[in-house]
């Protein structure tokens, strides 16, 4: 059996990170896969990039402009939604007229259009779409919030410049995605049990098979290791008790920046001791600007993305909080989790499907920097350390080896390819 997987980078983003895992664990189970992506950035033989191209840079400067104007000109939400109006007609690819199952990831920003995707589904091969954010079952946003329209018709979306209308952008596109989908039967997964309820209620999905499936994780790799060596490495204090925030670009607001800060002003405030106790260690860009920001000692790191490193930062840590505002299945709680470092996070998207409360972390009250602060102080003073590290440590392994990830994938293929012999 041979495996496309399609995904608009190969290692930057969770969906990156996830895509090539799979494509990894599923060659060690039998199966013949490669990976096609716009941005290739490994020397990997089974990764595939697009062809180079000055007209790929021009077609996402198009699909933002036509997001902008629709914005009246104005930057509200720009990077926040996608109308897939541009993209490469992969079909053409040898990789593509010899592949069994097509499996498209991320692919947004120039990878496929529309019309790409309806070339696909008329190739007569069986897709299966993991989905990483809402994006497939809504019109054009990536995370819907608290908007339900998806569920009948998306119009007046909150993320275009005063409500759109009617017959905004996001309803243009929902109805072309609607008639996309009838073309062909598409597999959807979803990566946590929150994220496949929601595409339960789509319009744009019904009639659709929906399996929920995590992403996997490599737990030969991730795992724990000696901590003092770790922050040798990184030349980390030894007498300190280390949180670990980070992001590509920690600044954004999505990943909930403020809340974090807040949070730790709290800590530092209801429990003055920990000021010298707690150090924070920042990865991602922009990490130096958080320094002053914080009432602890901090440690800004430039994004990590080489996984050795990554094993090495986990290891070297106690805490990893994400106070995230907007998630699906966070691949870095599953890695700070197979490295035996409890997690906080807010109960928001899969985070409370992954960190059990009070066992092997804490999980927040949404949008509360007090709790959030509670969270961090319970984990570090008041939990049983030794227990939560081991009990993270075990729920990664069980629920997001690559392995089991893989043989349900296989499932869903020998599935589907059955269903279209």
């Amino acid at each position: 059996m041979r495996v496309l997987i399609i995904n608009t980078s190969e290692k930057m983003g969770g969906a990156a990170i996830a895509a090539g895992r799979l494509m990894e664990s599923l060659k060690n189970n039998g199966i013949k896969a490669k990976m096609l992506v716009r941005d290739k950035q490994t020397e990997r033989i089974s990764v595939v990039g697009l062809k180079k191209s000055w007209w790929k840079v021009w077609q996402f400067i198009w699909e933002r402009t036509v997001i902008w104007k629709e914005n009246r000109f104005k930057k509200h939400n720009l990077f926040a939604v996608d109308i897939a109006n541009t993209g490469t007609d992969i079909t053409e690819y040898p990789e593509f007229q010899s592949a069994d199952i097509i499996h498209l990831h991320w692919i947004n920003q120039g990878m496929l259009s529309l019309n790409n995707i309806k070339k696909i589904l008329l190739s007569g091969k069986p897709v299966v779409w993991t989905m990483h954010d809402m994006w497939p079952c809504t019109g054009i946003c990536h995370h819907a919030r608290e908007c339900n329209k998806y569920h009948e018709e998306c119009h007046h979306c909150p993320y275009i410049y005063k409500g759109g209308g009617r017959k905004d952008l996001s309803n243009r596109v929902f109805k072309k995605k609607r008639e996309l989908y009838k073309l062909s039967p598409i597999t959807f997964v979803t990566c946590s049990q929150w994220l496949k309820e929601r595409a339960e209620q789509s319009a744009l999905l019904q009639g659709h098979s929906i399996v929920d499936i995590p992403n996997p994780i490599n737990t030969n790799l991730f795992k724990p290791q000696d901590k003092q060596k770790a922050r040798q490495k990184w030349e980390l204090p030894t007498n300190k008790k280390l949180i670990l925030f980070g992001s590509v670009k920690v600044t954004d607001k999505r990943k909930g920046i403020d809340y974090f800060i807040e949070s730790c002003r709290l800590v530092a405030e209801k429990y003055p001791e920990m000021k010298e106790k707690l150090g924070v260690v920042i990865y991602g860009k922009y990490s130096e600007q958080l320094k002053p920001l914080l009432p602890f000692d901090a440690f800004p790191l430039n994004y990590i993305s080489d996984e050795k490193d990554l094993v090495s930062i986990y290891n070297a840590i106690d805490l990893y909080v994400t106070p995230s505002l907007e998630e699906n299945l966070p691949t870095t709680i599953m890695e700070a989790m197979a490295c035996g470092v409890p997690c906080v996070g807010f109960n928001v998207g899969g985070i409370p499907e992954m960190i059990d409360h009070l066992h092997n972390g804490y999980v927040a009250e949404y949008k509360s920097a007090e709790d959030f602060a509670n969270g961090i102080h319970w984990a570090l003073s008041e939990g049983e350390y030794a227990s939560l590290s081991e009990e993270a440590c075990r729920k990664a392994v069980s629920s997001y080896s690559e392995s089991a990830i893989a043989k349900r994938y296989i499932d869903v293929y020998n599935k589907i390819t059955g269903d279209h012999a």
